[in-house]
């Protein structure tokens, strides 16, 4: 569980860290167990004569910061790597395209009974996805997306209950 005073110390050590012409807004920083996800906000393009035109100048214009940003990033993953002992990625938000540079799968182990496997089983066969493991992700992702207000919920709640941990008697 990440307390809420660590997931300021990791936002204040980037807010910090992090160069000023790099955002347009402070960075997105998500974190979980195993990595920090640093999500920079970048100026939008001039919009294009269609949808299609601007989209693609927002792909071209993250991929050109990417490029560009590289060495610094890297040095910058580094230390926090070291300091916060996490991977730390990269992504950007340019107008309304979101692209992430770099970014953990970690594999997760699981049992499930016959109906579960057929669920997976059946977005698998309908191409949907291309192996359990992907259908699996595709419903967490579904999921989260459906009950985010209450995962949030539950979030903060978890979160009061570490705090007053951390208040109590010291074993």
């Amino acid at each position: 569980m990440i307390t809420d005073e660590a997931r300021e110390r990791v936002r204040g050590w980037f807010s910090g860290r992090l160069p000023a012409d790099w955002q347009d807004a402070p960075a997105e920083i998500s974190i979980d167990r195993d990595e920090i996800v640093v999500t920079l906000q970048i100026p939008d393009v001039e919009a294009g004569e269609s949808d299609a035109e601007t989209e693609e100048a927002r792909a071209g214009r993250a991929s050109a910061f990417r490029e560009e940003t590289r060495e610094q990033r890297m040095a910058i993953a580094r230390e926090a790597q070291r300091r916060y002992e996490r991977t730390v990625s990269w992504g950007v938000t340019v107008g309304g395209h979101e692209e992430l540079f770099t970014h953990l799968a970690a594999p997760t182990m699981t049992r499930l009974r016959q109906p579960q496997r057929q669920v997976l089983d059946t977005l698998v066969d309908a191409g949907v996805a291309r192996s359990r493991a992907d259908a699996l992700a595709w419903c967490v992702r579904l999921v989260a997306q459906h009950e985010d207000d209450w995962l949030t919920e539950l979030r903060g709640a978890m979160s009061q209950v570490a705090d007053v941990r951390t208040k109590g008697p010291q074993a």
